[in-house]
């Protein structure tokens, strides 16, 4: 899909040429991973030109406000490559955590369809023609593979390993290696199910709780800490302006610095 219009496809080209094949190459493997399905060059194209105008904007803005107009620029060019791989890197992350927590479902309907006498090839292509999401996607992709000449094993490993989820490569690995071994493949199937959702849980309840400590600090950097400085500020100004010296005052800035120092660490 492209993202840009026909009259900036030769500077996608030139960028596709000029940047090297492995980052061209990584950069695909993300964008496909977060579920854009679009050309890298077409992307760094369009962060190319934008950078160029966030530059321009920034330089007449700090020019305006009095500040150096070389940072302005610095400013205005890493914006643009600075919002859209965080929004890429996130996505990354809301796709993977989607595809986690549709996945003992999917097994689930494998080991439904395994106990109806259906194949397993043939139950991971019915799966996939029904129903939508990022897990969807990655099952077309799998039995696509699996028809162009790819083993079942294979495909369902890539899928791990595209994904980068330790969580569904361990998955994965687990029913390939339960298939190999033998015996009732549903039971197998439904047992890492479980395995996997006991798993999600815990993910949950430890991110949960990390959560918790990091509201602690956003609130403390955010009113407690700044409130408590503030009322040092204020009381030592009270000290000062009735003649006596108050060592806080030069204490109060040194400590600021260094939390905010620590706090952003």
């Amino acid at each position: 899909m492209a993202i840009i219009p026909p009259a900036l496809s030769p500077i996608s080209r030139c960028l596709g040429n000029i940047i090297p094949e492995r980052y061209i190459v990584l950069i695909q493997e993300n964008l496909i991973r977060s579920g854009m399905f679009v050309k890298a060059s077409d992307l760094l194209t369009l962060i190319l030109l934008s950078g160029l105008l966030f530059g321009v904007l920034g330089l007449v803005f700090f020019t305006i406000m009095g500040f150096h107009p070389f940072i302005g620029i610095f400013v205005g060019i890493i914006t643009p490559p600075t919002l859209v791989f965080s929004w890429l890197f996130f996505s990354i992350e809301h796709r993977v955590d989607t595809i986690e927590q549709t996945t003992p479902d999917f097994l689930r309907q494998i080991a439904s369809l395994l106990r109806a006498g259906v194949g397993i090839e043939t139950a991971l292509e019915d799966i996939s023609k029904h129903g939508t999401g990022p897990l969807n996607d990655e099952l077309k992709r799998a039995v696509i593979e699996i028809k162009i000449g790819s083993t079942f094993d294979h495909a369902l490993l890539s899928m791990g390993e595209r994904l980068k989820s330790k969580t569904l490569d361990r998955t994965f690995r687990m029913i390939v290696e339960g298939k190999k071994v033998g015996g009732d493949l549903s039971d197998v199937i439904e047992t890492v199910a479980d395995d996997l959702r006991a798993l999600l849980a815990l993910k949950r309840e430890r991110k949960s709780n990390v959560m918790m400590s990091v509201m602690f600090l956003i609130i403390s950097a955010i009113i407690a800490a700044p409130f408590a400085l503030g009322m040092i500020m204020i009381y030592s100004s009270f000290i000062e302006s009735i003649g006596k010296h108050n060592p806080l005052l030069d204490a109060a800035a040194l400590s600021a610095s260094g939390y905010i120092i620590i706090h952003s660490i």
